[in-house]
């Protein structure tokens, strides 16, 4: 009679379902083996979608649209909210201005969702999604940071984007550069406001059955 293969013996891809830098130097940080396959992505929010609805459902999109057989890929979506309003990217430096003067002197919201599909052969079941090209179980979370700007003068708000920095993200700044120099305080995961909430990271892992650090180049190294 055949025997039963049983589960894989090999371990399943890390793929980074992103383009964002910001997003790959966190996991390099933790000298995570992985590879970059940025999705392509209708980003467009749904009528009456929530900012924490719509971050969720992007992440989960991006991740089961890139996962192969043998692979598990991490995908996350970043808004940036105020008065109610979503922030993405600014399609230019005016609006990157026009959103920076909105910020100072005042406090937003971030929102992070993050979701982690498991397309490793076997691992399939109750759980799996219909509309993957493979099995796949998925795992997500969504994360929410308060962040307080300080007051910005327009000569500052002019420097900045003329440095270039804003244009490619939410909110038209960011925390990990020299935007970290009109950040007043934030009141929450500071990985968030970078685009991708470590501890929410871990948290999907976990449920799906896996140690992040055994997704490490080195997983005998030193912690």
């Amino acid at each position: 009679m055949p025997q039963n293969p049983g589960p894989p013996s090999l371990h399943p891809r890390l793929v980074l379902a992103s383009a964002s830098p910001r997003r790959s130097a966190l996991l390099a940080d933790l000298d995570l083996d992985f590879t970059i396959r940025p999705p392509q992505t209708d980003e467009t929010p749904l009528p009456y979608e929530s900012p924490a609805d719509l971050v969720a459902r992007l992440a989960r999109e991006k991740a089961q649209a890139r996962v192969g057989a043998g692979e598990i890929v991490l995908a996350a979506d970043t808004v940036v909210v105020i008065d109610n309003e979503i922030l993405g990217k600014p399609a230019d430096a005016t609006e990157a201005r026009s959103m920076l003067a909105r910020l100072s002197g005042r406090d937003h919201e971030v929102y992070t969702g993050v979701a982690l599909a498991d397309g490793s052969s076997g691992r399939g079941g109750s759980g799996a999604s219909s509309g993957s090209r493979v099995p796949t179980r998925l795992a997500s979370r969504v994360e929410r940071t308060q962040v307080r700007i300080r007051e910005m003068s327009a000569a500052e708000i002019a420097a900045y984007v003329a440095g270039g920095e804003p244009m490619d993200k939410a909110g038209a700044y960011a925390i990990q550069g020299w935007g970290a120099l009109f950040v007043e305080a934030i009141a929450g995961n500071y990985t968030n406001v970078v685009g991708l909430p470590m501890p929410a990271v871990e948290a999907c892992f976990r449920e799906l059955g896996f140690e992040l650090a055994s997704f490490r180049r080195n997983p005998s190294g030193p912690g």
